[in-house]
């Protein structure tokens, strides 16, 4: 192939190779979350800054509520997000988690619902009904749609009978010719999220985590990395190299951000959410963010926590699964850390 392949490779190796006397510290970390955000594509919080929540479904469940919502993210785009709040408090507040869904059919499926609404019965699938489980532990459980999937998708997209299909290209595409990238519109979305969690009255503001399944693992590593407001970040099925998983196979274009390389590899990125508590989930059996890489990414990751002397504040949890939320560890971890925030 004309040495393609050694061509590309020593690019990648020139493009992320770095002094081995580098430091990771408060000036790295600034420089990076600064310039982070710059090539995740800026978009501008709107003059009318109110979200106009709407409650257009309200549902009884044995041991919890589930709501779900709609607010205004920027413009006229709104957001369709669900609420789970249990019905037994032992506070008078509670933590809150921001649960984002991997692809699939969008929000529906992280709450154990179906695409058409009705409740999942038997196997839940790869998100395992990962709200419910945390809403069990005592959480108020914020599941928005991801921009690009289920009632959100693009007109053309609406009409397949698939409901997997997803619009995550044609949004991705456009938004690159506009400088702009699809991960920083759901960054931004999540953020305004995150606003509308602290307008509800039972969540206590200073204990809100986040939880992320594949590439809703990338909006949660993402939106933490800018977002000092969320306090503790489990990423499941995500963490990993660049050249071990997006570069290695075709993956969606939403994983692709323009120069990211030349600010560092994921781990370093993901390294940036220090000090705060951060859990790493994996399946040996991943083949779409592969478990070799995963621990390679966890070394670098607890490198830059022992920088900043954190590295009690980093845990993780490599299972016995396949690509697939577990939350054996993850889901106890959350609640606890969100506890001890004050």
């Amino acid at each position: 192939m004309l040495n393609t392949d050694h061509f590309l490779e020593q690019l990648y190796h020139d493009t992320v190779s770095k002094p081995a006397s580098k430091l990771y510290d408060t000036n790295w970390q600034e420089h990076t979350k600064t310039k982070f955000e710059y090539l995740i594509g800026h978009f501008p919080c709107p003059e009318d800054n109110s979200l106009n929540p709407k409650i257009v479904e309200k549902t009884e469940k044995d041991e919890y509520w589930r709501l779900k919502v709609e607010i205004t993210t920027i413009d006229n785009l709104r957001c369709p997000t669900y609420v789970l709040i249990p019905k037994k408090k032992t506070t008078a507040t509670l933590p809150a988690v921001l649960a984002l869904h991997g692809h699939g059919y969008g929000n529906k499926e992280i709450v154990g619902l179906n695409h058409d609404g009705t409740e999942i019965e038997g196997t839940p699938g790869i998100h395992n009904n990962c709200a419910i489980n945390l809403v069990l532990k005592g959480m108020v459980v914020v599941a928005p749609e991801l921009i690009g999937f289920g009632d959100r998708k693009l007109e053309r997209d609406d009409k397949s009978d698939d409901p997997s299909q997803n619009s995550c290209f044609s949004i991705a595409s456009q938004l690159l010719l506009m400088g702009k990238t699809i991960a920083g519109l759901r960054v931004f979305e999540c953020r305004r999220v995150i606003d509308y969690i602290q307008t509800i009255e039972t969540v206590d503001h200073e204990k809100i985590g986040c939880i992320g399944f594949s590439g809703g693992g990338l909006v949660a590593a993402f939106t933490s990395i800018v977002d000092e407001r969320i306090k503790a970040t489990v990423l499941t099925g995500y963490t990993n190299t660049f050249k071990g998983s997006i570069m290695d196979r075709n993956h969606c274009l939403d994983n692709y951000i323009p120069g990211i390389l030349q600010l560092g590899e994921m781990p370093e990125l993901l390294g940036a959410i220090t000090p705060r508590p951060l859990f790493i989930e994996s399946g040996f059996h991943d083949t779409v963010f592969p478990i070799k890489h995963a621990k390679e990414a966890l070394q670098t990751i607890t490198d830059i926590y022992s920088s900043f002397k954190a590295e009690n504040q980093l845990n993780h949890h490599f299972f016995d699964g396949k690509h697939e939320i577990c939350g054996e560890k993850s889901y106890n971890w959350l609640y606890q850390n969100l506890m001890m925030c004050e």
